[in-house]
């Protein structure tokens, strides 16, 4: 199935009442709104045109004022929870012996705000998909509270009222993984892929682009809120799914399925494609041999790219630590395990170190020549890589545009260049490694 690729680069301009991730608590995160105790109103509680309601935006506010109309008309979550009506979805729902997809907490869980029913509002609607406080958090105690915005420390009061912090791209990334990738609630496995959910395809800064931003970056903004950039939110969306994927291959739940482990932690493509083929290529920052289904990535990858320009002796314990959970598929679930762990602490550090990291121009080019040094040294022979390096070259080339690296005309080539590799990698199972190659050669 073709991911966010599909766009051109230029496109780009159910548990109990409180529960959190290990990994969340311990960087002082709340919970993901999902998990957290406060009641959700529903998204009509924020649809008036004096609220979030406008058909335009409204001018010299501190809000537009038209994110409900821009989440109903242009957002594709608002129309998460009809995706379960369709055939697709139905014959999913069945090969998985459930009733229907839309009645399913496996389903709804990520189609929709799905809070319990004592958490729920009288004019909350499940059928209402991800909407406003599916990512803003229960409104329940910070409705009223939220329309003053009388200084520049009222953000930090609704955020201790309930309010979801999006600003942090930390918190911001425990948040869309939770259902971009999963976590110990809801997670889809190989057997719901099996059964033909898609693939899932997710990088922080790309999909905060495309959502579509229901807000502007101002100095009002700024005041307010935290305003980390591309380039750092990409960096910490990168080291937050290898850690919070690590901590799903440790968690008792998921890390097995029957006598295999959980697959869908796995490379697709080494598996997926004809035995006759003959495609196999040995990437040394594996160190597998052929026949051997290799742990997917593409996360540690770039954040080992990344740190190897801003924090070297971090990148170097990403390298030797993933090089040994890769040779810790051969060995014992236990021996499997214990590398992840170990890598999930350093993915862990690294998360703090880009959180508080602010890019210097010098360090865009040099993380960006990074990106193509990898892909040169073999990095990118699998799809997932391949994807996600194009991704974040389109961000990095967005902010050497914003920091004036990048004249137009420049700018303007790196974008021929970007569609070139948007469409090596458009489609999953017609991937081409030489032709994504060229392209990022001619960055350089």
């Amino acid at each position: 199935m073709a991911g966010p690729a599909r766009l051109s680069f230029g496109a780009l301009l159910s548990v109990g009442a409180l529960w959190a991730s290990p990994v969340a608590l311990a960087q002082g995160l709340p919970p993901v709104p999902q998990h957290a105790d406060a009641a959700h109103l529903g998204v009509a509680s924020c649809a008036s045109s004096a609220c979030h309601g406008a058909s335009s935006p409204a001018p010299g506010g501190v809000v537009l004022q038209n994110e409900y109309s821009t989440w109903q008309r242009e957002d594709a979550h608002a129309g998460a929870y009809n995706l379960l009506l369709n055939e697709d979805s139905q014959r999913i729902a069945q090969k998985l012996g459930l009733e229907a997809a839309h009645t399913a907490d496996i389903c709804l869980d990520c189609h929709a705000d799905n809070v319990p029913e004592a958490q729920r509002g009288q004019r909350f609607q499940i059928s209402d998909g991800v909407g406003c406080e599916a990512c803003h958090g229960g409104a329940e105690d910070w409705l009223q509270l939220h329309t003053v915005n009388d200084n520049a420390t009222s953000h930090a009061r609704n955020v201790k009222a309930g309010l979801y912090p999006t600003d942090d791209p930390r918190a911001r990334g425990d948040l869309c993984l939770s259902c971009h990738l999963g976590d110990e609630t809801k997670f889809v496995t190989h057997r719901i892929m099996g059964a033909g959910h898609p693939r899932l395809s997710f990088e922080l800064d790309t999909f905060t682009a495309i959502e579509p931003a229901h807000f502007v970056v101002d100095d009002d903004y700024r005041e307010r809120k935290d305003a980390p950039g591309g380039v750092r939110t990409w960096a910490v969306g990168q080291a937050k799914t290898l850690e919070n994927t690590l901590e799903l291959v440790t968690d008792s739940q998921y890390g097995r399925a029957g006598l295999f482990p959980e697959l869908s932690f796995f490379d697709c493509h080494a598996c997926h494609k004809p035995m006759s083929a003959g495609t196999w290529r040995y990437r040394g920052s594996t160190g597998l041999g052929p026949g051997v289904v290799r742990f997917n990535d593409a996360s540690l990858i770039m954040t080992r790219v990344i740190a190897s320009v801003i924090a070297p002796s971090l990148a170097e314990q990403l390298r030797s630590q993933g090089l040994a959970l890769h040779r810790a598929t051969a060995g014992s679930g236990a021996d499997f395990r214990s590398a992840a762990g170990q890598l999930r602490q350093t993915a862990s550090r690294a998360v703090d170190a880009f959180a508080g990291h602010q890019f210097s121009e010098g360090e865009l080019r040099r993380v960006l020549d990074a990106l193509v040094a990898e892909g040169e040294r073999g990095g990118y022979v699998d799809y997932v890589a391949a994807e996600q390096t194009t991704m974040a070259i389109g961000t990095i080339a967005t902010a050497m545009r914003e920091a004036g690296l990048l004249d137009q005309a420049t700018f303007e080539r790196y974008e021929q260049v970007m569609n070139e590799m948007y469409a090596a990698v458009e489609d999953d199972e017609r991937y081409r490694p030489g032709a994504h190659l060229g392209a990022l050669r001619k960055l350089q």
